[in-house]
């Protein structure tokens, strides 16, 4: 049994149920915890301060040793196997998410539990909640029932089956029988025993498992998508219908670097990527859900970047200094200024996502036409941004330009939307936004690729690569077999790629030179062979890029090339989007080469 050290890595496994989301270490401690909400302040931090982040472990008496740590297949419960010697135990954690009807029940509360599997270890908790982003002082008190939290706005309750004094005191205790802990926000209907956690335990496992039966997966790396849907499902708000960019904030993307962001919000444009993956495996609800979240929000205002869970509009940035950061990077933010900025390949996706699902013959929408005034809107104003500048899907902070996959975007918005208007009758507006549409593309296509250069450049009449001209394929600007895309993989693979993975760009940003792989632009690369026809190329830089998962399966932001260390917030649902989307396209190419079908294969 390895003993852990005080080296962070990102090798935790992510679970909730929907209004949980939290990190658990290998070595038993829950090292990321926000309450009640995704984007609440947090309980448990150490992941960002070893010192004053706070935890929730379970070690062995005679100290912290690391155990080998899993999904229960097919769920994103999680357990962990410990040996000291002779001994031997478990240790389980879920966020109940209970069958309910059609439904799920889904409290704000986790659950452990602590099994012995061989001897009998003595074990020690240690339960050291530091509310409000390590900023607050709990008063932790002694009940009838447990040990109850508060003093810090956010009031929580751990009832046990250990005595309380021994997890006050950190007292060791002999583990000769199951023991459980359900850490709730708020006060609970009734007093959990043995048996209501083991029921919830079964109930959610059975949950898991039957939403994962319903998914459609590809004939590739089926158990890589499989374990990224899950991911995905797990960053799907279950109260609004927001989806969540990541898990954390300020995980740095390069080491050294004020490139922390907090990424607990939701960004309309990974949504929408999220909800197409999700519908690609057969996953509607999830997309039905966001629509509703978008027209909500787009009710309030005009459209922004990124909202709260609950809509919330403004996002204002917060350093807090108290916080040594990840590996003590330092630069730890909570909200994020992208709230405020002009991202125009906003309506290109939002358009997608709204055609992609009120187009599905699965889905029922009674009411579809209370959508068109909103498609109306998003394709008027894609028209009036598509020749503005903006900050790009990257978010530079301060370099506006006239993005080539922002206009590309834009495009798209006006084009999708023709079919949408002519899907709901207007064939006047149709008539004209196809115009539009037409004149864009010429536009994208004369201005966006240099003949010089050979590939498709970052703005219009630029010179420098990005990775996102990788999607120009996808959203149809350009077949992939056209020389002037062919050429760009070409290029790109010169110009972006380091130790095998690719960079999103080599220019200069607001913070300096880049020098992580963003690690949704290499599925993006694998896509992008498959689609121009050079299939086993694809497959070799899937298969290298999917090396880099972490131990249970999960994938961060960015990859240091020269360390292979994942770096960026942690797990970063649109990384697990551009595999399943890689791998949904290589499986489809792979089955019409090998002459496959779907019956009896």
């Amino acid at each position: 049994m390895n003993e852990p050290s005080n080296h962070q890595t990102l090798n935790h496994a992510a679970y909730g149920n929907g209004r949980i989301l939290g990190l658990v270490a290998p070595t038993s401690a829950i090292e990321w915890l926000c309450m009640p909400r995704f984007d609440s302040p947090s309980v448990f931090a150490r992941l960002l301060d070893i010192e004053k982040g706070g935890t929730f472990r379970i070690d062995h008496a005679s100290g912290p040793c690391t155990g080998q740590m899993g999904y229960i297949q097919n769920t994103n419960v999680v357990r962990t196997v410990f040996e000291r010697g002779e001994e031997k135990w478990e240790v389980i954690d879920f966020a109940p998410r209970i069958p309910a009807g059609l439904g799920v029940r889904v409290p704000i509360e986790i659950a452990r539990l602590v099994r012995p599997l061989a001897g009998e270890p003595r074990l020690v908790v240690e339960f050291d909640p530091r509310p409000d982003y390590g900023r607050a002082v709990p008063r932790i008190r002694q009940t009838t029932n447990g040990l109850s939290v508060a003093g810090f706005g956010t009031p929580l309750h751990l009832a046990t089956s250990v005595p309380t004094a021994y997890i006050t005191s950190r007292t060791p205790f002999v583990l000769t029988r199951p023991h459980w802990f359900v850490l709730s926000y708020g006060t609970r209907d009734s007093l959990p025993t043995l048996a209501s956690v083991n029921h919830d335990l079964e109930r959610t496992v059975a949950g898991w498992r039957q939403w994962a039966r319903s998914c459609a997966l590809p004939f590739f790396a089926p158990e890589l998508v499989l374990r990224s849907a899950l991911c995905l499902k797990l960053h799907a708000y279950h109260d609004t219908g927001a989806i969540v960019a990541a898990t954390t904030t300020s995980i740095p993307e390069a080491m050294g670097t004020p490139r922390t962001w907090d990424y607990r919000y939701c960004w309309l444009r990974d949504s929408a990527f999220i909800v197409e993956a999700l519908r690609r495996l057969a996953q509607l609800w999830e997309g039905e859900q966001f629509i509703r979240y978008l027209r909500d929000v787009a009710e309030v205002g005009p459209l922004q970047p990124c909202y709260g869970v609950g809509g919330e509009r403004d996002l204002q940035e917060v350093m807090l200094p108290h916080l040594a950061g990840f590996n003590g990077n330092g630069f730890v933010r909570i909200g994020n200024a992208a709230f405020v900025q002009r991202q125009h390949d906003l309506w290109g996706e939002l358009i997608l996502c709204l055609q992609t699902l009120l187009t599905d013959q699965r889905i029922v929408h009674d009411e579809a036409d209370g959508y068109y005034p909103l498609i109306r809107r998003l394709v008027e104003e894609a028209i009036a941004a598509a020749p503005l500048p903006d900050t790009s899907i990257w978010e530079f902070r301060s370099i506006l330009k006239n993005y080539t996959f922002s206009r590309a975007m834009c495009w798209v918005a006006i084009q999708r939307g023709a079919t949408l208007a002519e899907r709901f009758g207007d064939w006047e507006t149709a008539r004209r936004w196809h115009g539009i549409a037409n004149q864009e593309q010429q536009t994208i296509l004369q201005h966006g690729y240099s003949t010089e250069k050979g590939y498709f450049t970052q703005a219009l009449n630029g010179v420098h690569p990005d990775a996102s001209a990788l999607l120009l394929s996808t959203i149809g600007l350009v077949d992939a077999r056209d020389p002037r895309f062919t050429s760009t993989v070409e290029a790109y693979q010169r110009l972006l790629v380091s130790n095998g993975l690719m960079l999103r760009y080599k220019n200069e940003d607001d913070f300096g030179d880049t020098t992580s792989a963003f690690t949704i632009c290499s599925f993006w690369w694998a896509e992008a062979l498959a689609l121009a026809g050079r299939l086993d190329e694809a497959i070799a830089v899937f298969d290298r890029v999917a090396q880099y998962a972490n131990p249970v399966g999960l994938f961060s932001e960015d990859i240091d090339p020269a360390s292979g260390m994942l770096l960026g917030n942690f797990p970063q649902a649109y990384t697990h989007v551009g595999l399943i989307h890689a791998a949904m396209t290589i499986s489809e190419f792979l089955e019409v080469r090998d002459g496959r079908v779907r019956a009896w294969t």
